[in-house]
């Protein structure tokens, strides 16, 4: 495997380590006081609205599919960055020094990695929502994969696959940018001692995770609310392959799931334009802590793999 396969890897795994605790409450405020499309499910999946997260270990739950799934994800990411990268700009010698490249370069690589990402993100990321959710504290990754996998097979879990796609590709995308704007505007004008630079690595890393969050916040409001409609809605959408968003005229058992449109506009006429925003200062100040040690882990990682 390549250098940037497991400085990703690891790195990916290091930050959802620090940052499963604010991602559990980042996810429940953007799911809590939501329409009826939230409610209970065959997994007793709920969004708590009420829930003061009861004892500890909660923060914990839905943490094993991001710590194994995040970390596939984040070398997978960096690793079509830097091959994507290398193609727009064949003269690339070190990833992890690319002053004199182009930022509309770096964006469009960060994007492709984060498209090729979403074979890995969109599952991971149901799972870890459903996991989140839950008011079973017994509740495991491994047991909603299964349930997911038993009522609407493989391609279960891919459910809210088109709108993490598309969030993952623009997050990215000013995800690397920022951080090489970042780094050119800090490193450049000051050298100074080691561990300076390091600081200034955990700076540009943090201030780059607040400005992808900031960039796909409403997305990931409503992935998020996509993906914790019930079970069987699910399963209606993998079997409608013409019009799974139809809506059926039998019980509320037998619906077809929201689509992101759908959502939104409830979300809108019940909540406001605030509700595309809520959770976001939780959520950055995660983004900030996660992404500096992922982006000081990276390229720590890098420098002491290339020598080898």
């Amino acid at each position: 495997m390549s250098s940037d396969f497991w400085a990703g890897y690891i790195s990916g795994a290091a930050g959802i380590l620090i940052g499963n605790p604010l991602d559990v409450i980042k996810v429940r405020l953007q799911a809590g006081g939501s329409p009826n499309e939230l409610s209970s499910s065959p997994s007793s999946l709920s969004p708590a609205r009420n829930d003061k997260f009861q004892v500890a270990t909660s923060f914990a739950r839905g943490a094993a599919a991001p710590i194994l799934g995040y970390g596939a994800l984040n070398a997978l990411l960096f690793v079509a960055y830097n091959r994507s990268l290398k193609v727009l700009d064949p003269s690339i010698s070190d990833p992890t020094n690319l002053d004199q490249v182009s930022l509309a370069k770096i964006w469009l690589a960060g994007a492709t990695g984060g498209m090729a990402s979403w074979v890995v993100s969109s599952p991971t990321e149901l799972i870890k929502c459903r996991a989140q959710l839950s008011r079973d504290r017994n509740i495991s990754s491994w047991s909603i994969a299964k349930e997911i996998v038993q009522t609407s097979g493989l391609r279960g879990l891919y459910f809210g696959g088109l709108i993490t796609s598309f969030r993952d590709s623009v997050g990215f995308g000013f995800y690397f940018w920022s951080y090489e704007l970042c780094k050119r505007n800090i490193l450049s004008s000051h050298e100074g001692a080691g561990h300076q630079e390091a600081l200034k690595v955990l700076i540009c890393g943090g201030i780059a995770g607040i400005a992808t969050w900031t960039s796909i916040f409403p997305l990931d409001v409503l992935k998020t609310r996509l993906q914790a409609q019930p079970l069987h809605t699910i399963a209606i959408e993998q079997a409608s392959e013409i019009q799974p968003l139809v809506r059926q005229s039998s019980s509320s058992s037998t619906r077809s799931p929201l689509s992101s449109l759908e959502i939104a506009r409830q979300a809108y006429r019940a909540e406001g334009l605030q509700v595309f925003f809520r959770g976001l200062g939780t959520c950055n100040i995660r983004a900030f802590i996660v992404n500096a040690i992922q982006w000081a882990v990276y390229e720590w990682l890098m420098k002491e793999l290339s020598k080898h």
